[in-house]
């Protein structure tokens, strides 16, 4: 049986739980029509580049389904008909991913942080671009003269 891999967006102001469970309703119609439903992970809420019908953010949720086509058909047709599905995306694949996927691996990296522990800074008044100590002082106009004018 072919393989897939199955992302869909949900509108932002859904809720986690409803996600869940339009994502256990999309999995019994794979299922009703002879396939399985591997992995599926819930990326969270992520800001979309462009709008998408008024919305600037959605909830990514991706499946990896083993199923025939009419299967693949069937779920596309009910997620084009749900109004809390904003966009879908299949994909045909030669072989799932095991583990996690990119997006779940990236999400981990940033809330580790990449730069990791920087040690002491020391005095964070010093930037590196020398103290005012280094630099000489500006010639200031004298408080008798105002204006640039001579007085006569």
């Amino acid at each position: 049986m072919p393989l897939y891999e199955h992302v869909f967006l949900a509108r932002q102001d859904v809720t986690a739980q409803q996600v869940e469970e339009l994502t256990t309703r999309f999995k019994g119609v794979i299922e009703a029509n002879g396939g399985s439903v591997g992995k599926t992970e819930y990326w969270g809420v992520k800001s979309l580049t462009y709008r998408i019908n008024k919305n600037r953010k959605a909830h990514f949720t991706l499946l990896n389904i083993t199923a025939p086509a009419a299967a693949i058909q069937e779920l596309e047709r009910q997620q084009r008909i749900d109004e809390d599905v904003l966009r879908i995306l299949t994909l045909r694949v030669e072989e799932h991913e095991e583990g996690q996927s990119a997006m779940l691996q990236k999400r981990d990296r940033d809330d580790r942080g990449e730069r990791g522990d920087r040690g002491d800074r020391g005095d964070r008044g010093d930037r590196g671009f020398g103290g005012r100590e280094d630099r000489p002082r500006r010639p200031r106009p004298s408080d008798e003269s105002h204006g640039g004018e001579e007085e006569v």
